[in-house]
């Protein structure tokens, strides 16, 4: 393969990778290290994701960052991972703009410090008219929050029941003007969702794989993307073949 050559070359990129990024705590359990130098770890492996998603032309990478079920974790876990997501906001985001990707914040902001909010919408302001990768960040994200807070301001704009349908809903999720992820990717081993994008991956392929967060590298993508590229979506319809 020449040096110019993608290493997917033919293959069919997802417009949209969803990843639940699990397995920070085993990683550092392994290594006889405290579990936030685990979540310091996958939160460094983030960098590396985001260059080759944006490299192969993936339009749109949602990260599972913490969720809404997080908030029970003990609370020095929880200070700690609020910690990660400021520092990582304030070394991140203006790489991340030099690289022209845009940042999204999927969740609730409830919770937040009134310092971090203003990080977080500080680095979602100045990356707005980018026109790379957009990261989605689902952080106090929760896949039935979503619907629920869907469901909540259709209510509060007095939308009657007859004009509610699937797409007036998808157009109320955080998710709003994204497209579905085409695949979500697990890392760890673990074979469940997790009430993540429980609407948005309806139809979404799903990978799976044993490998720990913080080890996931660019060749890890690369499989997803080849198996991805074999399989056939159907979206509860039938091929001529079947």
């Amino acid at each position: 393969m020449s040096s110019t050559e993608s290493p997917l070359e033919g293959l069919p990129i997802p417009a949209h990778i969803a990843i639940i990024m699990d397995g920070n705590g085993r990683w550092a359990k392994q290594r006889g290290q405290p579990r936030m130098a685990g979540h310091r770890a996958g939160t460094e492996n983030i960098r590396s994701i985001v260059s080759e998603c944006n490299t192969l032309g993936v339009r749109y990478l949602t990260i599972y960052a913490f969720s809404t079920e997080n908030w029970s974790r003990p609370s020095l876990e929880v200070q700690g991972l609020m910690q990660i997501l400021g520092d990582f906001i304030d070394r991140e985001t203006k790489n991340l703009h030099e690289q022209h990707v845009r940042l999204r914040h999927l969740g609730r902001l409830e919770g937040l410090s009134p310092r971090l909010r203003r990080k977080v919408q500080h680095a979602i302001e100045l990356t707005q008219h980018n026109t790379g990768l957009t990261l989605a960040v689902a952080f106090n994200y929760g896949g039935r929050a979503d619907i629920v807070d869907a469901v909540r301001g259709l209510v509060a704009q007095g939308v009657s029941l007859d004009k509610i349908d699937e797409q007036l809903i998808s157009d109320h999720l955080y998710t709003a003007t994204m497209p579905d992820p085409d695949i979500v990717i697990r890392t760890s081993g673990e074979r469940r969702i997790s009430n993540f994008m429980i609407w948005q991956a309806a139809y979404s392929e799903y990978w799976f794989t044993p490998v720990l967060w913080p080890d996931f590298r660019p060749e890890h993508i690369h499989q997803a993307i080849r198996d991805y590229g074999r399989r056939e979506r159907r979206f509860g319809g039938l091929t001529e073949q079947s």
